[in-house]
This record gives C-alpha cells, sequence and structure tokens, in this order.
C-alpha cells in the first residue's frame, strides 16, 4: 500500500472537504500603475498680476507699437502726431475642475493594505495629470503649424510623414522671425513624443541628427536623447498629445515649440486635494477628491508652432 501524505498540496492545501490550511500569499505592498510626469502646466508662463475684482473672466492686454517713421523732419513743419492703437486683449475663461472617490469604512477595515495613502496618491496625481491635460489642450491649438513630409492637412498625414531637422529648424526660424523671446538662454522649448523623438534621432545625412553625433560625443545617442538641437531644448513625454485622424487611421503626433509667455495662465482656487466631511448617519463613506477653479489661454500666438508628423514606430 502506498504512503498517504498530509502535505502542502493535500487535502489541507484547500481542496474540498477541508478549511485550506495553505492559502496564498499576498504582497501587502502594491504598486502604482506606470505614471507620465505631468509637464505642459509648466509652459504657462504668464500670469496676471494686478486684477481688479474677481470674475469668471480675466482679461490681458497688450499694448501696440506705434509704426515706425523714417522720414526726416522738416525744420519749419510741425509733426502730425499720429493716435496709439487701442490694445489687443486675451481673455481667459475660468472654470471648475475636480474629481472625488468614496471611501467606505469596510474597506479600511477589511483591507489587506492600508489604502489611505494609497487613495491619497491617486487623488494628488489625477489632479496634476488632469490639469497638465486641459493646459495642452489649448497649447495645441492655434493657427502657426507646420506638417509632416508635403502634407497641408491632419487628415492626410500619415505614418511615413515622420518629423525631420528641417522642420524643427523652420520652426525655430518662424518663432526668431516673430520676435518670439526664447525660454532658456537663445533656445526654445520644444516638447516631443518618445516616438516622434524616435524619429528624429534615426534621420540620417548631412542634415540630420544623428551624423554630427556620431562624429562629435555620443552621449547623446547612448543616452537615447535629444538634448538641445537646432535651437531648441527638448523635453521627451508619452504626455504629449496623439490620436489617429491621419491617411488610414495613422497616429498624428503633436510636437510643441514654444517661446516665453506662448500661454497663459490665471487661477481663482489653485488645484489642491480635498478630504470632505462624513455626513452620512452611520458615518461609513469618507469623500477624498480635488478640485480648483482656473483657465488656460494662448497669449502671444507668435511664440508657439506645432510640428504635426505620423510616426514610423506607431
Amino acid at each position: 500500500m502506498a504512503n498517504a501524505y498530509t502535505s502542502s498540496t493535500g487535502s489541507l492545501a484547500g481542496t474540498a472537504g477541508a478549511a485550506g490550511l495553505v492559502q496564498k500569499a499576498y504582497d501587502r505592498l502594491l504598486d502604482f500603475a506606470l505614471r507620465s510626469e505631468p509637464l505642459i502646466r509648466s509652459v504657462a508662463d504668464k500670469k496676471p498680476t494686478k486684477l481688479a475684482n474677481p470674475g469668471s473672466t480675466v482679461v490681458l492686454q497688450l499694448y501696440a507699437d506705434l509704426s515706425e517713421q523714417t522720414t526726416a523732419l522738416t525744420e519749419s513743419t510741425e509733426r502730425d502726431s499720429v493716435a496709439i492703437a487701442a490694445p489687443t486683449s486675451v481673455t481667459i475663461t475660468l472654470a471648475e475642475y475636480g474629481n472625488s472617490v468614496l471611501v467606505t469604512r469596510a474597506l479600511e477595515l477589511f483591507s489587506l493594505a492600508d489604502v489611505d495613502p494609497a487613495i491619497a496618491n491617486i487623488i494628488a496625481f489625477n489632479l496634476a495629470g488632469s490639469i497638465d491635460t486641459v493646459a495642452q489642450t489649448e497649447l495645441r491649438g492655434g493657427t502657426n503649424v507646420i506638417y509632416g513630409g508635403t502634407r497641408t492637412n491632419t487628415v492626410t498625414i500619415a505614418a511615413t510623414d515622420t518629423i525631420t531637422s528641417a522642420n524643427v529648424r523652420k520652426a525655430v526660424a518662424k518663432l526668431r522671425s516673430g520676435l518670439s523671446v526664447p525660454r532658456k538662454g537663445s533656445m526654445y522649448w520644444c516638447g516631443i513624443h518618445p516616438e516622434v523623438s524616435h524619429d528624429l534621432r534615426a534621420e540620417t545625412g548631412a542634415g540630420g541628427w544623428r551624423l554630427p553625433h556620431e562624429y562629435n560625443s555620443n552621449d547623446n545617442i547612448w543616452a537615447g536623447e535629444i538634448g538641445s538641437y537646432e535651437g531648441a531644448y527638448f523635453v521627451e513625454s508619452a504626455r504629449m498629445y496623439n490620436d489617429t485622424d491621419g491617411a488610414s487611421s495613422a497616429k498624428v503626433y503633436r510636437t510643441i515649440l514654444a517661446g516665453k509667455e506662448a500661454l497663459a495662465e490665471a487661477v481663482a482656487e489653485e488645484p489642491h486635494v480635498v478630504i470632505g466631511p462624513v455626513i452620512d448617519q452611520l458615518m461609513r463613506f469618507r469623500p477624498m477628491g480635488w478640485y480648483g477653479v482656473l483657465g488656460f489661454k494662448r497669449y502671444r500666438e507668435a511664440a508657439l508652432y506645432r510640428i504635426l508628423n505620423g510616426s514610423s514606430v506607431a
């Protein structure tokens, strides 16, 4: 007769007819989902400084310069005065933003992990990411556009219409021609998606990114970073907007170049985490969330350009 073993795989392991002494072990330290770091709101460097009164909209105004006068004065003739043009205005509409969850008392009692710090972390990241997306929605608008390849609109862009160094050079030239003030030294800020960055770094030929790095310092090639190039310093982020409205549903990416005061921000109440009051009769439901009142608006269109292109690795 064969031996019968009382083992970790027998009846004590949780099979039918036994309560089971050997159970699954769960790690009480839970990890968070992969996250992309918010970065677009930092572009909003123009803010109102002297509001006349509170309001749901904030109007920013810009003076217009006089036209240059290059005709010499006549000694005996009085020069006619000219009128200063009316200021132009930019209106920022403020809106409420927020999100919340209800944490039950039962969850706190039954959970194998301490859920309160985790929920606070999730709420805080939702705040930062949501406001960043609101800012990007405004920033990626405007009329200053460069299309990939030979395209003239978004719908016709294909995956083969990748970004080139010439696109970046053109955008920087347009920013300088429009008198846009650089954001860091003589360079403009450029937000670029990693899949677009791949194509720019893969560009070959004398006018491309890779050749000077191969024969100079290889540090950027090894690190897979663009760094500073063609008058712009690059920030790679998966948060850079893309959608599938290109040819044959190809992804269309937005690469944004900006100078100072490209984006304005007005804040009535800075977004912040809110721990709400417990108001149910048995005090079982505790609200946690975030709330803020603010708005964004493109301020100087001449300080903003975007490149629309596909990607070979989309």
